[in-house]
């Protein structure tokens, strides 16, 4: 995905998992303030910018956009507490799986042989989707490699698919070169 900081500059951000993908369109309490999901256009945007990727044709209901910020915040809220070595809360799961237990979307092989999608589908079946890779996620072998970003302002939840398992930062080339500036500036100042 290719994200905006607060100063405008443009950069990759890879969370490692299509339902964290979800998680950079805003978030509960302080990070209501991104918020970007209002419309079904809003939600159709992200599909676009997500892993799932040709988008499929979707038919999004405003109600859905408003359940979709329910299971993001949520996602969001079950997946920094898994960072954090602690279970995450009874209700926020149950509203993952709740949302999980709809019907997803139908992948399909086109004629060039790209996956495609069999039919329109409803915003319902989209974060069923999306819910059931948190689900996986949540419980699979990578589990315990949920983190968020390392960096003084970022928030940013990805998972560790490194090999060492030692990723720190969201970006490097964000978060990661702005850790190395200040480290190097601090440096500097010690000597002088």
């Amino acid at each position: 995905m290719i994200l905006r900081s607060h100063t405008g500059a443009k950069y990759r951000f890879d969370p490692g998992a299509l339902c964290l993908e979800l998680t950079t369109t805003g978030g509960p309490g302080e990070f209501r303030r991104f918020e970007v999901l209002h419309t079904p256009a809003d939600l159709a945007a992200w599909v676009a910018r997500s892993r799932l990727s040709p988008t499929p044709d979707l038919d999004i209901r405003q109600v859905e956009v408003e359940a979709a910020r329910t299971f993001r915040d949520a996602l969001f809220r079950a997946a920094t507490a898994r960072a954090s070595g602690v279970e995450p809360q009874r209700g926020d799961l149950d509203v993952i799986n709740r949302t999980a237990g709809h019907p997803p979307l139908t992948p399909a092989i086109g004629p060039d042989g790209q996956r495609t999608w069999t039919a329109t589908a409803t915003g319902t079946q989209l974060l069923a989707t999306v819910a059931r890779d948190a689900v996986d996620l949540l419980t699979g072998e990578y589990a315990h490699r949920i983190r968020v970003c390392s960096g003084e302002r970022c928030h940013l939840v990805y998972v560790d698919t490194s090999r060492p398992g030692r990723r720190r930062w969201c970006s490097m080339e964000h978060c990661g070169n702005q850790h190395k500036v200040r480290a190097l500036r601090e440096r500097r100042d010690e000597k002088g």
